[in-house]
């Protein structure tokens, strides 16, 4: 089992056994934040300080028998009586036995109404934050958001980084629509393929789109060994697709113009090994551009 998810079961033991989803949520990142190396990343989301991973791990846990989800209320409750934070660092342990002894008597509207005031980035993008806080609290939250009026397009890839930190990204640079340029919008990697994507950006008010017809077919990304090979691939790419596809191109310029600021995604880290560079220097040459060009 991933560690991660031990640190799951026995934050849920050392919590009585069940936790609404909410506070379970809002106890690990408080569990994180003690944590040198911290085992979630989280996002501002709907209710605040949201992990992606930890949500897919309880799906997980539960369908291996580790936990079971209440049918009613969507709370979290474990399955098997097991020692959990005996499989732990001494570190780890120590984390949660604080956690446990500082906010186990919280109500999850206290959890919320905590994390909001302590971190408030993760309440930022909050659909309950005016509610349960003062204005002058609220107010603090709102100095955390980002925004920018200067048009800008960014490239992004998520190579190496998780769901939590990509979408982090994205917020930070006041990204508005996210531009899926692969041709086949699929991932091993957790949080990547089409679907998975779509919501998490959605859940953050960033709108997502494919545009596969601007991507390279995998056959074409074989044997690559060398930055020669890529530089070969990507002149056979403006030559072809994005000259065969240029009112795509277009419809990208469009929405640039409209949403003022987008980002165009691929999986690549290294922008220099990846077709965005070459798709955004394309677009950065139409006429009336006047946009700064990121890669972030």
């Amino acid at each position: 089992m991933f560690y991660r998810r031990k640190i799951i079961l026995a934050l849920l033991e050392a919590s009585g056994g069940a936790l609404s989803a909410i506070s379970f949520q809002k106890l690990l990142f408080l569990l994180t934040r003690r944590q040198e190396v911290k085992a979630f990343d989280f996002v501002p989301y709907r209710y605040g300080c949201f992990s992606f991973q930890a949500n897919q791990d309880i799906v997980t846990l539960k369908n291996r028998g580790y936990l079971h989800i209440a049918a009613d209320d969507n709370s979290i409750h474990l399955a098997k009586n097991e020692c959990y934070a005996a499989q732990l660092s001494l570190f780890d342990r120590q984390h949660i036995a604080e956690v446990a002894a500082q906010f186990g008597d919280f109500s999850q509207t206290d959890l919320v109404k905590y994390t909001y005031l302590h971190f408030p980035y993760y309440a930022t993008k909050s659909t309950i934050a005016k509610k349960i806080l003062t204005p002058d609290e609220f107010k603090k939250v709102q100095q955390q958001i980002r925004t920018y009026p200067e048009p800008a397009l960014f490239t992004i890839g998520y190579e190496g980084i998780s769901l939590e930190t990509y979408v982090n990204k994205l917020i930070l640079h006041d990204v508005k629509t996210l531009c899926d340029v692969r041709k086949n919008a699929f991932s091993q990697k957790y949080g990547f393929s089409k679907s998975q994507l779509k919501m998490a950006c959605e859940g953050v008010a960033i709108k997502y789109v494919h545009v596969p017809s601007l991507g390279i077919t995998s056959d074409k990304r074989q044997h690559l060994q060398s930055q020669g090979d890529y530089d070969a691939l990507f002149d056979d790419y403006k030559k072809t697709v994005l000259a065969q596809n240029a009112h795509d191109v277009k419809y990208l310029f469009d929405l640039l113009t409209q949403e003022n600021r987008i980002a165009l995604t691929c999986f690549e880290a290294n922008v220099n090994q990846c077709h965005r560079k070459h798709l955004a220097e394309t677009i950065s040459q139409l006429p009336d551009f006047k946009c700064s060009l990121k890669h972030i």
